[in-house]
């Protein structure tokens, strides 16, 4: 109680930010940010450790109007993923923010910190409030915190834009849960997470799981509910980006697992369903990904490729549920929050480099950039690294979580019906395409972006980063190899956990060869690991005092080449756009040539990526409900009798209704 009340206390403490000179606001949000996630983070490492739950009590009101609050096993994992990203960008936005302290206001700059505060405490209070109507109030939270940072830029109108879509589609999604929540209380007075056991047991479970997946799914980005990742990732400051993509989208994944550990009945098609969307997802987003030539945009399909990732390890945990098969259940719930955790530290390092590159070129287009490994060595370090592991490349955290995802796919095979095994395949086959796809994009990335020539003036006086922007990249990186390196200590609380969860028998025994698997991996890693770097030190050393002579690559015989020769992003994606043109809905503007033109004259070609999904099913529809509303406009008139005459009109109409028993 004493925790809660100290962190209430210091929520408070955030508001001092408003009061400071300029120079003092960013060292106290950090203050305030430290503080906060130390009362957080004890309780929540002490449950993850002893795995029992930290209860917070003694509000002195009934029960039945008091906040449930409490720190169980998967609300301490978020806890402390939501903790160390939400602090790196705080301390990444130091740095990232000094150039706004000439362009926006003191009072501007004190309401986007106390907004990123508020942000990073809502996150926190939705893993711990456990009623439905508190976790409401922080969700919303969360959801208004998060709007006012995208909207930093708010006098670029595409910004406000995105930020107003963005606001929009969380109420919705918002409704969804409202209306789940409602069903669940009236049907069986159920108020509570941890007691949807008593509508579940009785009731169907897929049409009220079915509501609560649209409400989180919509906040996670799954496919089709994804349009307003590519618009408010890109509008938003590379630190608040960073933590969204990060941790904010994976509150969606928090509810959609909180929710499925009361399901009891309708395994199979719950099970379908989550794998299904998200085999759609990671496959859609990444092939989006490869042709954006905007690196932020290129980010945020991403985010939508690994959500899809996330996914398929629940789904298939759902599906190991249902046919009773615990090796599928351990290996895909836990390959899922492993996933969690890497999508956590890579994604937020790579938003926050590409944050480096565009603060130092003033671009997000990647056919402006390239050669910037020469200007900023360490940003496009870090790059590459998050790059790397974001394609499941050892010794990288990303390999590892994936490799438990597969493991419990080829697992699964050996004892699957056919039915199972079809599921299995397409999952199997689905994964490893969007693993080549995430190469391919992040291919393009790293080396457009930091490989080749400079293709503008931009590069050219691009600058590397202050050290506040790389010491989290730095803490990041460490932690990415840590994991790659060491992932049993990572893996095998999972498995306890997730056991617990589910009351997997002989669990120790089901996941003591995937334990020594990973212990043998680490092994094999590691030599790898040593070997690279004395090959490395007695390259140095072999040529320490030998001259060595530097000259330009060899150009194919063109004795002038310029940096026009190079790839575009454009052009590097072309073979595969063109294969998956009918996903991607790419609009190609060619010169028009006319039949007198005996010469050749200078022309453009032009690609535009468009998001088939987005426009089909969600530009279209709203398109259609926007010149609706523009037609019932008309009874605006302005003229109260009007008004009245409405009011009437509705009275009657109620009046009929009651009437005749129809309400």
């Amino acid at each position: 109680m004493y925790i809660f009340l100290i962190f209430c206390f210091i929520m408070l403490a955030s508001t001092g930010v408003f009061f400071l000179p300029l120079r003092w606001k960013h060292l106290w949000s950090l203050i305030v940010a430290l503080t906060a996630v130390a009362l957080a983070c004890i309780p929540a490492a002490e449950v993850f450790i002893q795995g029992k739950d930290f209860v917070i009590s003694g509000f002195n009101v009934p029960r039945n109007t008091a906040p449930l609050l409490f720190i169980d096993g998967l609300s301490a994992f978020f806890i402390l993923i939501v903790s160390f990203t939400w602090l790196a960008g705080l301390i990444y936005a130091k740095g990232y923010l000094k150039p706004y302290f000439e362009t926006k206001t003191p009072i501007q700059i004190s309401l986007h910190l106390f907004s990123y505060l508020w942000l990073g405490f809502a996150m926190i209070m939705v893993a711990v409030a456990q009623d439905f109507l508190s976790f409401l109030i922080v969700w919303e939270l969360m959801t208004l915190s998060s709007f006012i940072l995208v909207i930093f830029d708010a006098e670029e109108r595409s910004v406000l834009k995105a930020g107003i879509n963005y606001l929009i589609q969380m109420h919705v999604g918002l409704l969804f849960l409202i209306a789940a929540m409602l069903i669940a209380d009236t049907v069986s007075s159920v108020d509570e997470f941890r007691e949807l056991g008593a509508y579940f047991s009785v009731h169907s479970n897929f049409i009220l799981f079915l509501l609560f997946f649209v409400g989180f799914g919509i906040k996670a980005g799954f496919i089709p509910f994804h349009s307003w990742l590519p618009k408010a990732h890109p509008a938003a400051p590379s630190h608040v980006s960073g933590v969204m993509s990060g941790v904010m989208i994976k509150m969606g994944i928090y509810g959609i697992l909180r929710v499925l550990l009361y399901v009891e009945n309708d395994l199979v098609n719950i099970g379908l369903l989550i794998l299904g969307v998200s085999l759609l997802s990671g496959i859609l987003g990444v092939l989006q990904a490869i042709v954006q030539n905007d690196i932020k945009k290129l980010l945020a399909y991403s985010s939508i490729e690994n959500i899809g990732i996330i996914g398929i390890g629940i789904g298939l945990g759902v599906i190991g549920l249902a046919t009773e098969n615990p090796v599928l259940t351990l290996l895909g719930f836990s390959g899922a929050l492993l996933h969690t955790l890497n999508h956590s530290l890579f994604k937020s390092m790579l938003f926050f480099s590409a944050g480096s590159v565009y603060k130092s070129t003033h671009t997000r287009n990647i056919n402006q950039l390239g050669g910037l490994m020469k200007k900023m060595p360490y940003t496009g370090m870090f790059f590459i690294i998050g790059s790397a592991a974001i394609c499941g490349l050892p010794p990288l955290n990303g390999f590892i979580s994936e490799y438990l995802i597969y493991s419990g796919m080829f697992a699964g095979l050996g004892n699957a019906s056919f039915y199972e095994t079809l599921i299995l395949i397409f999952s199997i086959i689905g994964l490893a395409l969007i693993g080549g796809l995430a190469l391919f994009a992040f291919t393009k990335a790293a080396g457009i972006i930091f490989l080749g020539e400079a293709r503008s003036e931009k590069v050219h006086h691009a600058t590397e980063s202050p050290k506040s922007m790389l010491w989290p990249l730095f803490a990041i990186s460490f932690i990415i190899f840590i994991i790659g390196l060491a992932p049993v200590f990572f893996a095998a609380p999972l498995f306890s956990m997730i056991s617990q969860w589910f009351n997997l028998t002989n669990a120790s025994i089901v996941s003591a060869p995937y334990i020594l698997n990973l212990q043998d991996i680490s092994i094999v890693v590691g030599i790898f690991v040593l070997l690279t770097i004395l090959i490395l030190i007695w390259r140095k050393m072999h040529l320490k005092n030998k001259p060595t002579e530097k000259g330009p690559t060899w150009g194919c015989g063109y004795t002038a080449p310029t940096a026009a020769l190079q790839y575009t992003s454009t052009s590097y994606a072309d073979n595969i756009a063109g294969l998956a043109q009918p996903a991607l809905g790419l609009k190609k503007e060619l010169p028009i040539i006319e039949e007198n033109d005996l010469f050749p004259v200078s022309a453009t070609f032009k690609t535009t990526p468009h998001d088939v999904i987005q426009e089909k099913w969600i530009d279209k529809p709203t398109g259609i409900i926007a010149e609706w509303l523009k037609k019932m406009a008309r009874m605006q008139t302005g003229r109260i009798e009007h008004y009245i005459l409405y009011a009437f009109a509705f009275m009657i109409l109620i009046f009929i209704l009651t009437y005749f028993n129809l309400l």
